[in-house]
């Protein structure tokens, strides 16, 4: 299994483009396999989603990485996640941050997230239930990311950035979607980058655009 976690992080996620040495020394310690779900365990190591029911992935590790090295966490940082999954990236997260704020629409998804993350000790974790596809509670965040795909640019989120914070999301239609960083550089201004390529399942209920029908 080792071996597995080792090539995990030396084929596919230091080759694209992933050098943060606090993120890969990370990937390593934070156990993938306990995260996975029982009959998905072989897939635990590759380089693809896996299914966890209700229509949610979790991502593949290269991409769970990528996203943890665009926000660029500090041991400071609150940081809110829309869309709990497998809690795995919670957990890579609260290794991170002073705290994260996990919402998830699936009360099985959360209930099963929430077990894993109490029996190895994930304990600045705050878990909740609902639908944040637009935003969730009125305080603000020095980090968020979105873990499903939105087909807009999630601006209902931007607001919720402190000065300096960072949104990750992965916006567009499939097949052709783009992961993006917005950094809040002061209130009410914000500065956006296109990071790469990718493809992930939608955000439930995420905002629709406005589409002709001819």
């Amino acid at each position: 299994m080792e071996l597995a976690r080792f090539n995990m992080v030396e084929q596919q996620i230091r080759p694209w483009d992933v050098l943060d040495v606090n993120v890969l020394e990370l990937i390593k310690k934070v156990k993938r396999e306990h995260f996975v779900p029982v009959d998905k365990q072989s897939l635990a190591f590759m380089d693809v989603e896996i299914p966890l029911g209700h229509g949610a992935f979790m991502w593949s590790p290269k991409l769970e990485a990528r996203a943890l090295q665009a926000l660029k966490l500090k041991h400071t940082d609150r940081v809110l996640e829309v869309g709990t999954g497998s809690g795995y990236l919670t957990a890579l997260i609260s290794r991170m941050a002073q705290h994260v704020t996990s919402v998830e629409l699936v009360q099985e998804l959360s209930a099963r997230a929430a077990r894993t993350l109490a029996a190895h000790h994930y304990d600045n974790v705050t878990l909740e239930i609902g639908d944040a596809s637009t935003g969730w509670g009125g305080e603000k965040y020095d980090a968020i990311v979105l873990t499903g795909s939105v087909p807009l640019p999630p601006e209902s989120f931007y607001e919720m950035l402190n000065a300096g914070g960072r949104l990750f999301a992965i916006v567009g239609d499939a097949p052709a979607m783009h992961a993006m960083q917005v950094t809040c550089v002061a209130p009410g201004v914000f500065e956006t980058v296109t990071l790469f390529e990718t493809s992930v399942a939608p955000l439930q209920n995420a905002p629709q655009p406005q589409r002709f029908v001819f």
